[in-house]
């Protein structure tokens, strides 16, 4: 593999292993405190809506966007997605915002659960599937997002699916094995190295879709092709650790005026 499909499988695999994760706390607390038939049923049903967006998505951009033009919105869509993750991780790893914790989310999501009314509709507790199908279409929009970006972007759309895909083995082997909420997976420390994955590639993308305004309107060659990712990623690398720092080290309200203004 190229470094570039190395990092599109990356990406998608650790982007999508996160977002399982985040799924996991609520269809399981849905599945302790409502049942799993209504639980599952609504969970399906929303990844059967997220198949359908996949595919009928990826087949109208591939077929009437031109390559350059994709490059450019995908890679700029990318770039702005990207770095919210990579804000948020900023602020985290600096102390400035709260940890994720799955331990929390799944208390909420139980004791909602068990204050809920009973509603049943079609067989179906109604609660537990609207919570389940909201939450895997909700956190699944995201992974769609990323396949599509990257798999659009780098002209590999099976291979960032690929990735997405295989993210939900050791999800559903540690599921398995814990039978509880995940809160030992390092999602912080996971979401940080996708942010920084996200905003290179978006970078990269972006600039190669300003193509579009040249003459020919083909895309622009970085020099060193593919190559060149890893310095991006190097500059973004450190551009988050400056960060980091300076929010460590600032009073509250210069560290948040700091971050905001990452470019």
């Amino acid at each position: 593999m190229t470094p570039a499909q190395l990092g599109l499988l990356g990406a998608t695999f650790l982007a999508s292993a996160v977002e399982i994760v985040e799924t996991f706390t609520i269809l399981l607390a849905m599945g302790l405190t409502r049942g799993w038939r209504s639980t599952i049923a609504g969970a399906i049903s929303a990844a059967v809506v997220l198949v359908v967006v996949t595919a009928f998505a990826g087949y109208t951009l591939l077929r009437f966007i031109p390559e350059s033009l994709l490059q450019l919105v995908i890679g700029s869509l990318l770039l702005i997605f990207g770095l919210q993750w990579l804000r948020k991780a900023i602020l985290r790893a600096a102390g400035r915002k709260a940890l994720h914790d799955e331990d929390a989310i799944y208390a909420e999501e139980a004791a909602a659960g068990r204050a809920a009314a009973a509603r049943s509709f079609l067989g179906l507790d109604w609660f537990a599937f609207v919570v389940s199908f909201k939450g895997v279409l909700l956190e699944g929009l995201e992974v769609v997002f990323i396949v599509l970006t990257f798999g659009l972007g780098a002209g590999d759309l099976p291979l960032a699916a690929l990735g997405a895909v295989l993210a939900v083995i050791p999800v559903a082997i540690l599921a398995f094995l814990v039978r509880g909420p995940l809160s030992r997976v390092p999602e912080n420390r996971i979401k940080i190295v996708v942010g920084l994955l996200l905003t290179t590639f978006g970078t990269f993308w972006s600039i190669e879709g300003l193509g579009l305004f040249a003459g020919d309107q083909e895309s622009l060659a970085w020099p060193f092709g593919d190559l060149i990712l890893g310095i991006v990623l190097v500059g973004w690398i450190v551009t988050a650790r400056c960060l980091i720092v300076i929010m460590r080290r600032a009073p509250t309200e210069t560290a948040h005026l700091a971050v905001d203004q990452v470019p």
